[in-house]
């Protein structure tokens, strides 16, 4: 039985091989093992494209960084219709809560990338923090922006 996560409920390919689950992941279009942190990956990735309109197609998952010379993955990241990076979201098990730590990984994962927005989910405790680059700054929304807004907010996108 799957955990139960603080979004909308949607219905995925799910397999069984063995003693392994498998889904299916529409963006990288392959089954994936199931782990808790990959039920909150596709269920946030669902959220994203109904919910908050972002295009399947401007989205990279488990997209591969350089950061210090180590070999590392962010979750999905979400880019415009020009190929620039705009959102990073990082997920966790449903158990791992949400802490500075993760936070300080996925800020980790921005200083090359820039974008503007940053969200961290396990399911059950979802934050979005929009930085200020040019003053250093950011602040915590109330809600993920969606992609109509932003394209309204960012007209070069």
């Amino acid at each position: 039985m799957l955990q139960k996560l603080n979004l909308p409920e949607y219905s995925f390919k799910i397999k069984s091989e063995g003693q392994r689950k498998y889904i299916f992941d529409n963006i990288r279009k392959r089954y994936i093992v199931l782990t808790p942190e990959e039920w909150v990956r596709q269920n946030l990735i669902s959220y994203l494209v109904k919910e908050k309109k972002y295009p399947p197609s401007l989205m990279a998952v488990e997209m591969p960084l350089k950061i210090n010379r180590m070999e590392r993955r962010a979750d999905i990241v979400l880019f415009s219709r020009l190929g620039k990076p705009l959102i990073i979201a990082e997920c966790k098990a449903p158990g791992i809560p949400v802490s500075q730590l993760v936070f300080d990984q996925v800020a980790g994962y921005n200083l090359d990338m820039k974008v503007n927005y940053l969200i961290v989910s396990n399911g059950m405790a979802h934050y979005c923090a929009k930085l200020d680059h040019d003053k250093k700054s950011w602040e915590f929304l109330k809600q993920i922006p969606d992609y109509p807004s932003l394209l309204k907010n960012h007209g070069d996108l």
